[in-house]
């Protein structure tokens, strides 16, 4: 499988860039997640010791991770995973439903800054169009 898809290999990096920032968050602590937006009780639950930051920010760092293999191996760089068009087509849907739902997240997580809320919604803009086109560029590709 030889093709190369210059919006899922963006998707790849800037994925696994997001899961190497959250990866931070949990070896260098409090400072991190306050650096990113993440809210000063999760910043302090980090800073006292306690497990729910590490296993929250562990899950994101798995999803991430998984979602760089799923761009990379859409654009041919790695074997073909399982379920490949699929997976990609619902990464995208997720990421660009993150992204819409900037209003009804902020609600949710009041103790978020906005700073995060439009930087994080943005980067799942981001993140979502560059799957989604990668997509509809393989998409008669991954067919096969």
């Amino acid at each position: 499988m030889k093709h190369s898809n210059g919006w899922l290999l963006l998707a790849a990096a800037l994925t696994l860039l997001a899961a190497l920032a959250h990866l931070g968050c949990i070896v260098f602590g409090g400072d991190w997640y306050r650096f990113f937006g993440a809210g000063e009780q999760m910043a302090q639950m980090a800073e006292a010791g306690h497990w729910q930051p590490t296993v929250v920010t562990s899950g994101i760092v798995l999803v991430l991770l998984v979602w760089t293999s799923y761009a990379l191996s859409g654009a041919g760089c790695i074997r073909r995973l399982p379920l490949l068009r699929t997976g990609l087509a619902l990464i995208a849907a997720i990421l660009l439903a993150r992204a819409l739902g900037l209003v009804w997240l902020m609600s949710q997580f009041p103790e978020n800054s906005l700073t995060f809320w439009l930087i994080s919604s943005g980067i799942c803009l981001l993140l979502g169009v560059s799957y989604l086109l990668g997509l509809k560029q393989q998409w008669r590709i991954l067919s096969t």
